[in-house]
């Protein structure tokens, strides 16, 4: 972590009380300078040479036949005006990358400019941020993070927009060339910050930006991301990973959790900024499993129709590499069942109807490309049936599972998907006992009896 040394005075600064603080010295102090609830018992000449602010403040009270300054808007509070102070009289005062925003803003609101005074704080802030606090990956982040209470005077200065663009730049560097550790949030590690550093023997992983981005709430993560993304050094794959990363972080696994009063908004909010910032590519760069996690929360959370139906574009790319698991995706509502049927049997006919897109006078070269495509969509077919089947006898189970949904769902899969019919079977021997003993409906179960023997054949 960097630090800033700046005065050479001891500090004089005392505490009142728990809302006051002066100044010991041999000088009567002449402004009480309010900020909120606490007071600051000061001497008007260092102040007033400095910031131009507070010379109009304290002529408008002069006036007034007072001594003492209110203000109740200053950004970073009484810390931040503090360290102003402290700046005024030369007294020793230490910025970090924990109390530097406060400061800025502080000093900014104060007019501690270089026409008041040359080498003044804004001068020396300035200095501080761009020549250390930005050359860390670690205060960077820190420092980012501290802007969110500063709204909207960090913006305004460009504290949030510069920290973004140095964090994202870092995540472009080369790993060869990065000493890291996760140095953010990770206690107990011997290297206290990311520098990069040519011919270090210790490589660091791809992913080693991925879990300190966590820390960063869902507005600034996602301008994070953008700017990463925007550079375009970084592999769908990786954006996909760290998009994984956050979703781990901050959706809950529990369904009371995910869909609370409280949070509902958040997570939505959440899910749907996660959904925007995948990659470009919609076969690559998120995982299947994940990719159907996301619309199982969105779906809980009530996200709208389009970012459900970006996802299930995506899920159609690849919904062979799924699991009877992933696919167990919760009902609209409780009248439909237990499990999205209907939405899986729409996934199905996407996959089917892209793969057979591709076959349109594709294969007629038997080059060794096309054989390898033919065949990957061979295979992916074969387990899209299996997937399918699995996924009948599990959802045979639900009495509320209408026939026709089951058999729409059953029949969406190319006859080339079962070169043996087991798992139909299986499927069709599950349901029609789920019939006979929760609907007690003969002609349904005829229905069953008959399509059961149809696929006998």
């Amino acid at each position: 972590m960097k630090f800033m040394k700046l005065g050479s005075k001891p500090d004089a600064f005392q505490s009142g009380g728990a809302d006051v603080r002066l100044v010991v010295s041999d000088l009567a102090t002449d402004v009480i300078v309010h900020i909120g609830e606490v007071r600051f018992y000061l001497h008007k000449f260092p102040l007033l040479s400095k910031s131009s602010k507070l010379q109009k403040l304290v002529l408008k009270a002069t006036e007034k036949g007072t001594d003492d300054v209110h203000i109740d808007d200053l950004p970073g509070g009484a810390k931040g005006f503090e360290i102003c102070a402290k700046f005024c009289y030369g007294m020793v005062v230490t910025l970090s990358p924990h109390n530097v925003v406060a400061a800025r803003c502080a000093a900014e609101y104060l007019g501690m400019t270089e026409d008041m005074d040359k080498g003044n704080l804004i001068f020396k802030i300035e200095v501080f941020i761009n020549s250390s606090i930005l050359r860390s990956w670690k205060d960077s982040i820190i420092v980012l993070l501290s802007t969110k209470a500063l709204l909207p005077w960090s913006e305004e200065l460009k504290v949030v927009g510069r920290c973004i663009d140095a964090i994202a730049s870092k995540t472009s560097v080369d790993p060869a060339n990065v000493s890291w550790s996760y140095s953010y949030n990770k206690k107990g590690v011997a290297c206290t910050e990311i520098i990069e550093s040519a011919g270090k023997t210790s490589v660091a992983p791809k992913d080693w930006w991925v879990e300190d981005l966590c820390e960063l709430d869902v507005d600034l993560y996602k301008r994070v991301m953008v700017a990463i993304k925007s550079k375009g050094r970084m592999s769908p794959d990786l954006i996909g990973e760290a998009l994984k990363a956050y979703a781990v972080r901050w959706l809950p696994d529990s369904y009371d959790a995910l869909v609370a009063d409280d949070y509902m908004r958040r997570n939505q909010c959440l899910v749907e900024t996660i959904i925007w910032l995948l990659p470009s590519d919609k076969s690559s760069g998120c995982s299947c499993r994940f990719l159907l996690k996301l619309l199982k929360v969105a779906i809980l959370v009530g996200s709208g129709d389009h970012v459900k139906e970006e996802l299930m574009r995506r899920i159609s790319f690849q919904l062979h590499k799924a699991s009877v698991k992933d696919l167990l995706l919760p009902a609209a509502s409780p009248s439909e069942g237990m499990h999205d049927v209907r939405l899986v049997h729409n996934l199905v006919q996407r996959f089917v109807a892209r793969t057979a897109l591709s076959h349109n006078g594709d294969f007629v070269e038997k080059s060794d490309e096309k054989m390898i495509e033919l065949n990957f969509e061979q295979e992916s077919t074969l387990a899209l049936g299996e997937l399918v089947d699995g996924y009948l006898s599990e959802v045979a189970a639900d009495p509320d599972l209408e026939f026709s949904t089951f058999v729409e769902l059953a029949t969406a899969v190319p006859e080339a998907a079962r070169p043996v019919h087991d798992g139909l079977y299986y499927a069709v021997d599950a349901y029609i006992k789920v019939c006979s003993m929760h609907l007690m409906n003969l002609n349904l179960l005829n229905g069953c009896c008959q399509y059961f023997l149809l696929y006998d054949e």
